[in-house]
């Protein structure tokens, strides 16, 4: 057996060095903005891996909606994302230098699901139950992208992924990652479940809410339209166990305020901002 004796100056060392890569650690992915997000995020995984395993899951599932013909390519409520969808992605500039560089993807399924998601590097799902059943126009519809856009600008799912790993819950993701394709397919589905499935942290939402509120502003969407949609939310799931979109926290009423106190600072950008066609006035 060999026994280690490290000297007072070894340790106080080793616990520098420590110290050092824990901070290391460290990064804010998005520049704060008018809505003031700035908070310091912990990253062991780098984006790039999650942006590859995230691509994978995200293709396997097109690839299942359209095996069950239930994945929609045009039609009028496409056209109406892709439209929002074009206005949104140059707002993200003003986030993060970097979001031109992604590879942007739109999917639309046919399913009555409220929800919506963006995997990270810019992956959009839409389902059509949320647009429907919500009746949802475009200023909701922006509201909900921008939403969305949001976790992928600030990788809440990245932070996620990395909190797992420091906890040992996530096993091997690099390796796996470039091995065969079964292997890359299980690992993005374990990546998937942090990055899409689990729910985010309150802390998360809340700034997912503010980004996704300046980033409609900028394209000339109605800020109020994240009001309204949540008071739809609410009064479609009153007494009903809650979606995927609404298993989350702070609760609906909580958001409303948060976001009502969000609106004289994105109010400006909006007026500022050219608007859509379809778009009314405050």
């Amino acid at each position: 057996m060999h026994v280690f004796n490290l000297s007072p100056l070894r340790i106080k060392l080793l616990f520098i060095f420590t110290i050092a890569a824990l901070l290391s650690a460290c990064a804010n992915t998005t520049r704060s903005g008018a809505v003031g997000v700035n908070r310091s995020q912990f990253m062991m995984i780098s984006s790039s891996e999650v942006n590859r395993l995230s691509a994978v899951s995200y293709n396997e599932q097109n690839q299942k909606a359209k095996a069950k013909n239930i994945l929609v390519t045009s039609g009028q409520i496409y056209e109406r994302l892709k439209t929002i969808t074009n206005r949104l992605i140059p707002q993200t500039e003003a986030f993060r230098d970097d979001t031109k560089e992604w590879d942007w993807r739109l999917t639309l399924i046919d399913a009555p699901i409220l929800n919506a998601t963006c995997a990270p590097g810019g992956k959009i799902t839409f389902y059509t139950g949320i647009i429907e059943q919500l009746n949802l126009n475009d200023d909701e519809i922006a509201a909900i992208m921008g939403h969305e856009i949001a976790h992928a600008l600030r990788e809440h799912g990245r932070e996620r992924v990395s909190q797992a790993m420091a906890q040992n819950l996530v096993v091997n993701i690099a390796m796996a990652a470039v091995g065969p394709y079964g292997s890359a397919v299980s690992a993005a589905n374990q990546v998937a479940y942090y990055v899409l499935v689990l729910p985010n942290s309150r802390e998360n939402e809340s700034e997912a809410d503010a980004i996704g509120l300046e980033l409609a502003a900028r394209a000339g969407y109605n800020p109020m339209g994240a009001i309204t949609v949540w008071q739809k939310m609410i009064k479609a799931t009153k007494d009903k166990s809650s979606p995927e979109f609404l298993s989350t926290h702070p609760s609906g009423e909580t958001r409303i305020e948060q976001l009502t106190a969000l609106m004289p600072a994105v109010e400006p950008l909006y007026k500022a901002a050219p608007k859509p066609q379809s778009a009314k006035k405050l």
